[in-house]
Parts: C-alpha cells; structure tokens; sequence
C-alpha cells in the first residue's frame, strides 16, 4: 500500500533532522515518524506578518487550506502560535495586531531534541510542564510509555484541546490543567522533567520531586528576553547541578513568572554619563542573557544603541543613546537602582572571559541559593532571584 501524504512527510522531516544532526536516539526518532503532528495542531493557527513597527497575526483555518497544503504546512519544522492573549486561533473573528503569543506548537525539531537530551526512555516516570498543543505529550508517550507520561498545562482551553488531541491519536498519559511549576506530588518521583517553558528560577517544590541522579531540562529566562536551555542533575539533598546546553532554545515564560504589567511610562530625565560598553551587546544571545542576570529585575525595552530598561517595582530606568558627535554612547539613569551599572559590571566580567556561548556557563542549586556560574562551580557567579 502506498504511504499516505501525512506518513510521507513525516518521514521527510524525520530524514531532514537527522541531517541537521538533531535526532540520534532511535527510540525518539521511531516516535517522530509515529506521531501525527496535524491531530494536534487543531483547526487553526495564527500566521505572522511583520510591518513596520507591529506583527499583525492572521488566524489560518484547516478548512480553509486545501488538505496537501495543510499537510505540508504541518511538516515544516516551524513553530506556529496557535493562542494569542488567550484565545485560540480556532476562535479569533480575525487578526490580531499585536498580541502576545500565550501557546504554540513548538517545532518538532527542538521538542525531539530536548526529549532525546533529557533521557527519556522507555519505563521512565516523565513530567512534562507546558503540555501546549499535546504534540510534546504524545512523543514522550511513545517512547516512556503512556503510564509514565504525566503533563501539565496552566491554560484551561489548550489543555481540553491537547486532551481531546492526545484521546484521538490514542495516547492516554495523565493531563492536568493547573500550574506546572508546582509540578504533581501524586505522580513522583520522577526520572525526567522537562519543562516547554521559561522560568526565573526553578520552584524547590518541583525540584523535590524529582529522584535523586534525575533530570531537569528548563530554560531560564527573565523580564531582559535572555534565554538558555540548562540541563540539570537533582542531587538527594533538594538541590542539583548541571549546565547549559549549546544552541540558541526560548519558550514563553510561565505565566507565574511572567513580568509584573505596567501601563505606558514616561522617560524621565536623570544621572547621565558615558557608557562603558556597547549597548548592542545587548542584542547577542549570551549578552543578553548575561545582562539579565546582572540586572534580573529589569524588563528590556528598546535594541540596538537605544536599550531601555525598566523596573517596575522601584521605578528605576536606564536608557542609552548615542553620544552627540557618534563618540561612543551615553547612558541615562534614574532610580534608586543603578541598573546600566550592574549590567556593565556583568558584561565587563563576561568579555573578559572571551564573550563565550551559554553553553560555557552552568547552574547549582542548593537549599540556599540557585547560582549561574561562568566556566566553573567557582567561577563567576549570579544568584537568581527566588
């Protein structure tokens, strides 16, 4: 019998990931070529266009794609937001200017990725957090079996969604609706947890439930849009250690973390002075992920040579600019925390050690502090805020 269309690019893909040397275990790629991405990307997606200044968001419905092309859309190795500001694509009246994605269906490529770096094997007990669309559930389930596979999701429509997806390709793992940085005592302990969003930090209750030599797989964000995916080992004592993995992954924030909401702000004058560095270092990966650290309160605003940064709490800003002449470039702050100071002083540290990748930086939790640390345990380090 000849292979449908769906099986046919299923197996396109799972042949293109292998060439980009992001599938290895054959377990996972035996799941790739199981599981049927359309049953989970539900009728509906919302497509981006990027004019000037704004990305406007046009749901696509399936009935409205001949089935080929919506086929064909599903296999590109594409994420596609799938809920902006809470409503699902299925459901919006048209598009959404601007907006803030809240769910997605991840591409394929990272998913299987973190899954295979992670560990997960079959007879594992796995925890995923941030079920989305169920595409990430439905892969664990084929590979640790669906009596190990516990997800969560905190958005109440996209869990019904996932869970009516998952009943229909035939997997049946434990889906809850709730906060999945709170993680599930009932299911614990488990081998993996692996979380398809960003964090601030790692909740110590989430980490106590996972065994001793057990994986976390999470990416560490904050309110500067640094991002790193970080691998770590849960030690007997409700800590862990482990380091960030090479790659440049991002989520979206859980929503318990996400940045306090302020309404429009006005910049104010202030302290001005010459800056140490290039603001724009702030638009590298590892840059801005170092800033983040050095300044974990701020939100990022601005890019390029016009970086803004705000903290809500204390009313602080920093701001940057190009200095009259082009002679370097001036910075302005305002508040009772100097936060262009801490950035500079983090950014000097990083440069100093050769500007490198995440993938040189590495975490340690204790019961006392969760440290991100540059090269070594005893190397430079930031506390993250808990």
């Amino acid at each position: 019998m000849t292979p449908d269309t769906s099986t046919v690019l299923r197996r396109r893909l799972v042949e293109q990931l292998v060439d980009e040397d992001l599938l290895h275990d054959p377990d996972v790629r035996r799941a790739a070529e199981a599981v049927p991405r359309e049953t989970f990307l539900g009728r509906a997606i919302y497509k981006p266009t990027d004019p000037p200044g704004v990305t406007v968001w046009t749901p696509t419905r399936r009935d409205d794609v001949p089935a080929d092309e919506w086929l064909r859309l599903t296999y590109q190795n594409t994420t596609w937001v799938t809920q902006i500001d809470g409503v699902l694509a299925e459901d919006a009246v048209g598009p959404v200017t601007g907006g803030t994605p809240t769910s997605s269906s991840t591409l394929p490529g990272v998913i299987l990725w973190m899954i295979e770096q992670a560990g997960v094997a079959r007879g594992k007990r796995v925890l995923i957090i941030g079920a989305g669309t169920g595409l990430s559930t439905a892969y664990v389930c084929e590979i640790a079996g669906a009596e190990n596979t516990t997800a969560i999701e905190t958005d109440a429509a996209a869990a019904e969604r996932a869970r009516k997806a998952l009943a229909e390709a035939g997997y049946s793992p434990t889906l809850l609706t709730g906060d999945g940085l709170c993680g599930h005592w009932d299911g614990a302990p488990y081998d993996v947890v692996i979380a398809f969003c960003s964090m601030r930090h790692v909740p110590y209750g989430l980490l106590r439930q996972i065994k001793e030599g057990g994986t976390l797989l999470v990416t560490l964000a904050g309110w500067g849009f640094g991002h790193g995916l970080v691998r770590l080992t849960a030690d007997d004592e409700g800590g862990a250690v482990g380091r960030f993995l090479p790659g440049y992954t991002s989520f979206m924030m859980a929503r318990t973390h996400d940045r306090p909401p302020h309404g429009p702000f006005e910049l104010l004058p202030g302290e001005q002075r010459q800056s140490r560095i290039d603001p724009a270092l702030l638009d590298d990966w590892s840059g801005r992920f170092v800033a983040q650290l050095a300044a974990p309160s701020a939100e990022r605003l601005g890019a390029g040579y016009e970086q803004i940064l705000l903290d809500v709490a204390t009313g602080s800003q920093a701001r940057t600019q190009v200095a009259e002449g082009g002679d370097g470039w001036t910075v302005i702050q305002r508040g009772p925390l100097k936060l262009w100071n801490a950035v500079e002083d983090g950014i000097a540290m990083w440069q100093s050690h050769g500007s490198p990748h995440l993938s040189e930086f590495g975490m340690t939790i204790t019961p006392d502090a969760q440290r991100v640390w540059l090269g070594s345990p005893d190397g430079p380090s930031w506390t993250l805020p808990i």
